[in-house]
């Protein structure tokens, strides 16, 4: 009976670590460790053979003792628990001293033997139901830790991606002239309204990033394009509906239709003087907040000549003292920039890969060559 004792309290053991109750399943399995030693002594006792045991129900005893110490920062019924196993303990030891009364092991067992069976039941009960159905008793005292919160606050706005506040947040700031972090398709980036030519101004200074690297805009959608009315050829067109969304930028010549498309006061600080390179993000939260502020002129979220930023808690260190927010999106999906094709004489001579990045230079052209054989 003792040793199937011991089998029970082994599987309690397994199911609280499968829970993650670290607390419960060291306890059971010490518990288990105890019924099935003291089993065994019972039945080496017969042989003559119940030698070596009083050493370790000393062990149990002490272990036990630290375990009794934590369960009383939990319920009483723990504690009763882990009371009682320190009585079957004492009952372990006298009798490998051979000095066990009969009716004090019949008494402990009966004990332990209830206590067990009313918090096995009152946890399945209150875990089934949701709610305290059967008392388990506060905790005797509670640990509370010395250590104050010490953590400076984020140096910026930085709420949380998938909060339609959030997304508000951002744009609310971008659509006054801020810069912020954003999570893009690739890595993380900082994004300006292409309205505010200060604010792109301002992405410059804040990446060290030399004047002489154009910047890009991201757009959501590439009906805004053709509402644009750029002169695009068909073939560019066509290359264009096979690559975006996703994580290939466009260079295609630069022209007054970009005011069409949204990009105001921002028209001489985004690109160069001749082209401008567009992407169309693969990301609804990004799609979205492009929605509610207009293209966005977009670099990538780190100080110039440094890696990319794959994480927004990576742009609030390294940048965010320089920023108004950030939108934290978690890890990236990438952890390279996007691929960048020069698509500016594409009837003519067809396509340059300027930048490999996300996308592979092979696969980009895969996609050239198979439109243009269309």
């Amino acid at each position: 009976l003792i040793l199937i004792g011991g089998f029970v309290q082994l599987l309690a053991g397994f199911l609280a670590f499968r829970k993650y109750d670290h607390l419960g399943g060291s306890a059971f399995l010490t518990f288990s460790a105890l019924w099935s030693s003291y089993g065994a002594t019972r039945i080496m006792a017969a042989a003559g053979k119940s030698e070596g045991f009083t050493a370790g129900s000393v062990a149990f005893l002490v272990l036990n003792a630290f375990l009794m110490i934590l369960a009383a920062s939990f319920n009483v019924v723990l504690l009763c628990m882990t009371l009682a196993m320190e009585l079957l303990a004492v009952c372990f030891l006298l009798f490998t001293l051979e000095n066990l009364p009969l009716p004090l092991e019949i008494v402990i067992l009966i004990i332990f033997s209830i206590i067990c069976f009313y918090g096995a039941t009152a946890s399945l009960a209150n875990s089934m139901f949701g709610k305290d159905l059967m008392i388990m008793g506060p905790p005797l005292f509670t640990v509370e830790s010395s250590k104050k919160d010490t953590e400076d606050p984020p140096p910026c706005i930085c709420p949380k991606s998938h909060c339609t506040s959030g997304l508000r947040t951002i744009a609310d700031l971008l659509n006054t002239g801020a810069v912020c972090g954003v999570p893009t398709d690739t890595v993380y980036a900082l994004a300006a309204s292409c309205k505010h030519p200060q604010a792109i101004e301002k992405v410059y200074r804040i990446k060290d990033r030399p004047q002489e690297k154009p910047i890009c805009i991201f757009i959501s959608n590439l009906d805004q394009l053709r509402a644009a009315a750029p002169p695009i050829s068909p073939l560019l067109w066509e290359f264009m509906e096979n690559v975006y969304p996703g994580g290939i930028g466009c260079i295609i010549k630069k022209g007054e239709w970009l005011k069409k498309l949204g990009v105001g006061a921002g028209y001489s600080r985004v690109g160069t003087q001749d082209s401008i390179m567009i992407r169309v993000p693969d990301l609804t939260v990004l799609v979205h907040l492009i929605d509610m502020t207009g293209p966005l002129a977009i670099t990538s979220a780190n100080p110039s000549g440094e890696v990319d930023s794959t994480h927004h808690d990576m742009v609030i260190s390294r940048l965010g003292h320089k920023l108004e927010g950030v939108l934290c999106d978690g890890e990236s999906d990438e952890v390279v920039a996007s691929t960048v094709v020069n698509c500016t004489k594409i009837d003519e001579s067809g396509i340059t890969i300027v930048r490999e990045g996300c996308i592979p230079a092979g696969k980009v052209m895969q996609i050239f060559e198979r439109v243009k054989n269309r």
